[in-house]
This record gives C-alpha cells, sequence and structure tokens, in this order.
C-alpha cells in the first residue's frame, strides 16, 4: 500500500498546501472579511451623517436671524427704576411671538406672545400666555396695551415691556408668523388638540373635546375669538392647546424616527422663523435634543394674571393685570421655581 503524501489533508489524495501557503491565504480571507464588515458598519453611519448634514443644511440655510433682543446690558428694573439682579443658572427664557398678518393687511401688532420657561434641568417646560390686551407700562410710551409695544419697537420694546413687568431676563426670541404654523401641522400629518369650548365658524365646527386638525383646520381654530366666551382669553388657551399638541408631535418618535417627515417638519417650521441676534441652529439643535424625553405631563400653560376686564381712559377695552400676582410669576421664573406658583 501506496503511503499517504504529507501534504494530504483531504485524505482523496490530493496534495495539501504547505502551512505557510494556508496561513497567507487565511490572512487574506480575514482581512477581505473585516473590510466587508467595516463597510458595512460604516455604511449607516455615512448615510446617517449625510442626513443630519442635510438638516443642519437646511436649518442654517432657512432660519432668519434679526435684532429681537434689546441692546446688550439692557437689564429688568422694577417700579423703582433699580435692576432686578438674576441668579445663575436659572434657566432659559424663550419669547414666542406669532402674528396673524394677512395678505393684504397693515399693522404690525404681535397677535401672540408665550414665554417659554425652560428649567435648568430641562426635566419640564411652562408655557406662558400674555393676553395682548394687558394694560401694562411700555418704556418711553406711558401705559398701552402689551401688544402695542410691538407696534411701537418692535421685539426689542416687546422683549423690554416684558422684563420690567415680571423682573425677569428674556434670553431668546423667535418670531413666526400663523402660516408658519400651518405649514408645521400639514408636515407632521396633523395634530390632535382638545377643544375646551366648542365653536364654528369660516366652514369648520370643533365639538368639544380632542380633535384631529390639519393645517387649514388648527389656522381657523387659533383665529376664532368672537365666537367664545372669553374673547381674546378664550382664544389664548386654544392658541396654548394647539401648541402644546404641535410640540408633542414634533418632539414625537413617530416624528423623530422618520427621516423624511422630520425634514419636512424642519422646512416648514424654519422657512417661517426668525430668530434673534444671539440664538445659532447649534443652540437650537442642543436644546431640542435636550428636550427629547419631554411627554405630554411634562408641558405646562399658565395664563399671565390678570384681575379683570376694564376700560382705558382713552376708552379702549383692557385687561387689567393683577399685580401681585404677576409680581410673584415674575420671582418664580427668575428663580427657576415655576412648579411653586399656581
Amino acid at each position: 500500500m501506496d503511503e499517504p503524501d504529507l501534504f494530504d489533508a483531504t485524505g482523496d489524495g490530493e496534495a495539501a498546501e504547505p502551512p505557510p501557503r494556508r496561513a497567507s491565504r487565511e490572512r487574506r480571507r480575514n482581512r477581505k472579511v473585516l473590510v466587508a464588515a467595516l463597510v458595512l458598519l460604516l455604511v449607516p453611519v455615512l448615510v446617517v451623517g449625510g442626513y443630519l448634514g442635510w438638516l443642519n443644511h437646511i436649518i442654517t440655510d432657512n432660519v432668519k436671524q434679526a435684532t429681537l433682543l434689546p441692546d446688550v446690558g439692557t437689564r429688568p428694573t422694577g417700579k423703582d427704576g433699580d435692576v432686578v439682579a438674576q441668579p445663575e443658572a436659572n434657566g432659559t427664557n424663550y419669547l414666542l411671538i406669532g402674528n396673524d398678518a394677512r395678505p393684504g393687511d397693515t399693522g404690525s401688532r404681535s397677535d401672540v406672545m408665550v414665554l417659554v420657561h425652560v428649567p435648568e434641568d430641562r426635566r419640564d417646560v411652562t408655557l406662558i400666555h400674555f393676553p395682548r390686551d394687558l394694560w401694562v407700562p411700555i418704556p418711553g410710551r406711558g401705559e398701552a396695551k402689551l401688544n402695542a409695544a410691538y407696534a411701537y419697537g418692535g421685539a426689542p420694546l416687546l422683549v423690554k415691556t416684558m422684563q420690567n413687568l415680571l423682573g425677569t431676563e428674556i434670553d431668546h426670541v423667535a418670531m413666526v408668523g400663523f402660516e408658519g404654523f400651518k405649514a408645521m401641522t400639514d408636515a407632521v400629518g396633523g395634530v390632535d388638540v382638545n377643544v375646551e369650548e366648542a365653536s364654528e365658524g369660516n366652514g369648520k365646527v370643533f365639538p368639544k373635546g380632542m380633535m384631529h386638525m390639519d393645517g387649514e383646520t388648527a389656522l381657523v381654530f387659533v383665529r376664532q375669538r368672537y365666537q367664545l366666551s372669553e374673547g381674546d382669553i378664550s382664544r389664548g388657551k386654544r392658541q396654548q392647546a394647539f401648541i402644546k399638541a404641535l410640540m408633542l408631535k414634533a418632539l414625537s418618535r413617530e416624528t423623530l424616527t422618520n427621516p423624511l417627515q422630520l425634514k419636512d417638519f424642519l422646512d416648514a417650521a424654519t422657512s417661517n422663523l426668525t430668530v434673534d441676534q444671539n440664538l445659532d441652529a447649534s443652540t437650537m439643535r442642543s436644546e431640542a435634543f435636550a428636550m427629547r424625553h419631554i411627554r405630554g405631563g411634562d408641558v405646562r400653560f399658565i395664563t399671565a394674571p390678570f384681575s379683570g376686564f376694564g376700560t382705558s381712559a382713552d376708552g379702549q377695552s383692557i385687561d387689567v393685570v393683577d399685580d401681585a400676582r404677576m409680581t410673584q410669576l415674575g420671582e418664580a421664573i427668575r428663580t427657576d421655581e415655576l412648579e411653586t406658583y399656581e
């Protein structure tokens, strides 16, 4: 019987490769496997990186900056004229200004004024609606309705007016037209809004309870005023309910994990957005990321305190400020303890 070849590893009589040659081929095959694995790992990373870069381009390209904050060094002052000291690390205050100007409209008064307080730990968010008819002191103009401050001196004067009213510094300002809210609503497939007071008009019916709204319906919903029991106050509550619904939908997993929907929302939001000179895209992205865990129960709404309705000396219908409660509200914001304000 023939002796088997020393290099026959198969047992079928075919000569096997010498060990050094086999080891070399094994190393080459392992390198190929490693390269393939790296490619499979890197492709999604590159795709995600490219997608995020695309989103960053949309935000950076769309968002407009303007001088919406007062001059550097402008600080809140009390009724005595003294500057009100601001504690360190007391959260961030954003003033959201909405304008309902329609094509052909004249005038430039602000229709929505919501102060958004984000606490230092980002555990929740409080939105404070300021009725536009609040009768307040406007620096350099005497007393007038709050939204007149915007007409007199734009966002910077409105910021100064509200800072002095509260004794609290406003960090950033964002302005958006109502048409922008409409586009954002449609971009996320509509929102579910709680209707506290039933009404109808402009071809829309709003029954009491939760209602799904597209952009056009939501626009009618937040514009109605005379159909509601407390006029502008009721409208303010509607605007709060809508903003909450839109914010929660935008921060939902459904939106954040849908690349096309997220892109459409960011495009709609930033195409109609003007922010202050100190608010850049990087800050907006980091703030949104820090608030990604916010849920419905973490969002609180407050209406700035007023004691009733009245008439000004020149015959205007006004909302009378509750000075004592306004002082309490300002202190709660300033000390980052809004949970103590009721």
